[in-house]
């Protein structure tokens, strides 16, 4: 019963002394990118537990009394950190909603979750992957052919994008331009249009005086290394200057190399004020080829290239994964987890608008908070010690008597 006595003190040295370790770890990761807070929680030992005189055979004589203190860790997984921006092109948080996790694959196949974004690149036999910063690879439902049309079943998102995106054919465009009303017999605009195969070739577009005929213009149509056709049309303009038919004009061209463009031409803000044959404006679907850029994550968790031309390609859509007990999900080392039957059924969450892009999450720890938790951590280990020195004391005393 004497050496019971020491059991409070004991069990409360050491769950402390547990404690002041989950404070230090917190700190330690005070600017570690997704990491969740932990905390030691207590519980009172009481009951009994059996006293083996025969170690080999199990046999129990008797039952000692257990007193004193336990402790577990709990990780605050759902505890959100600040985020902000960084400018990383690989850099992605997750915003609006804790229970929402990436998912990662180690090279045996084992996948983790986590809320750190800090991603990278890593090339192995040639093909380059997203990783974090523990080299685990980050998953994903690729992207068909460069489209927002992405697969049903997650994988590698392995970076595979055209290092060159061919032209845009043109097939709408529009033209805000000027015919003079005096002085000239006829005007000509340049257009570019874009063919799979041309990069911008120009267009003329003449206005010629109707004789006979106010305020008519005929409309023709010419390219080098080609044709041009189009119906013979005849542009009425009003006396004050506004286009009155036609307001469109279907266009095709033929390049001698064998491409071709079909465009509808808008016309309808062209004018006729006096004054020279300028250009306004023009406007179009076509564009020139582009060449790789940069990639990076949009807000959506798309993963795309992005071209000088201003198209992107698609390479995949980051996974997304909650739980129905995320507060189950177990730490397994720095800021992953692992899921086992405690955090309930996963499934994947919907990631549209779920994503600040070039941003990561802070750590969840807070500064004040730990301050304080060291303080009555520090407080309740010395008055441990001082409860283990006094009963220490006090046997001897015994002792001491009895002798």
């Amino acid at each position: 019963m004497a050496l019971s006595s020491f059991m409070p003190s004991t069990t409360g040295l050491e769950a402390y002394s547990h404690a002041l370790e989950t404070v230090a770890d917190n700190f330690a990761n005070l600017r570690t990118v997704g990491y969740r807070s932990a905390e030691t929680m207590f519980y009172t030992l009481l009951g009994s537990a059996p006293v083996v005189k025969n170690v080999n055979s199990g046999i129990a004589s008797s039952r000692a009394d257990i007193q004193g203190v336990g402790y577990y860790d709990r990780v605050n997984i759902l505890d959100p950190g600040v985020i902000y921006n960084t400018g990383g092109f690989y850099d992605v948080a997750i915003s609006g909603n804790e229970n929402a996790f990436f998912q990662l694959k180690d090279s045996g196949g084992k996948l983790f979750y986590s809320r750190a974004g800090n991603f990278s690149t890593r090339t192995e036999n040639g093909i380059t992957y997203l990783v974090n910063g523990n080299g685990l690879k980050v998953q994903g439902f690729p992207a068909t052919d460069g489209k927002a049309v992405f697969g049903q079943t997650p994988g590698d998102i392995v970076l595979q994008y055209p290092e060159v995106l061919p032209p845009h054919p043109t097939t709408e465009m529009s033209i805000t331009a000027n015919v003079p009303a005096t002085g000239v017999d006829s005007s000509s605009y340049t257009l570019t249009v874009y063919g799979a195969k041309h990069d911008g070739a120009n267009v003329n577009m003449q206005f010629t005086k109707v004789e006979g005929k106010i305020n008519t213009w005929a409309v023709s149509f010419s390219t080098a290394d080609g044709t041009v056709t189009a119906p013979e049309t005849e542009v009425l303009f009003s006396d004050n200057g506004e286009l009155l038919s036609p307001k469109s004009l279907n266009v095709s061209v033929a390049w001698d190399d064998g491409d071709t463009a079909n465009f509808a031409l808008d016309i309808s803000k062209m004018t006729q004020f006096a004054g020279d044959s300028s250009i306004t404006d023009i406007s179009q679907d076509g564009a020139p080829s582009g060449q790789y850029q940069y990639s990076t994550i949009d807000r959506n968790g798309v993963f795309k290239a992005y071209y000088t031309n201003g198209d992107t390609y698609n390479i995949a859509q980051l996974a997304l994964v909650g739980f129905t007990a995320p507060e189950n999900l177990v730490p397994a080392s720095g800021t992953l987890f692992e899921a086992y039957a405690d955090a309930g059924n996963s499934s994947y969450v919907n990631p549209n608008n779920m994503f600040a892009p070039q941003s990561l999450e802070a750590s969840s720890v807070n500064a004040e908070e730990e301050f304080s938790k060291l303080i009555v951590v520090q407080r309740a280990y010395s008055l441990n010690t001082q409860t283990f020195t006094a009963n220490n004391e006090m046997l001897e005393l015994l002792i001491d008597l009895k002798t």
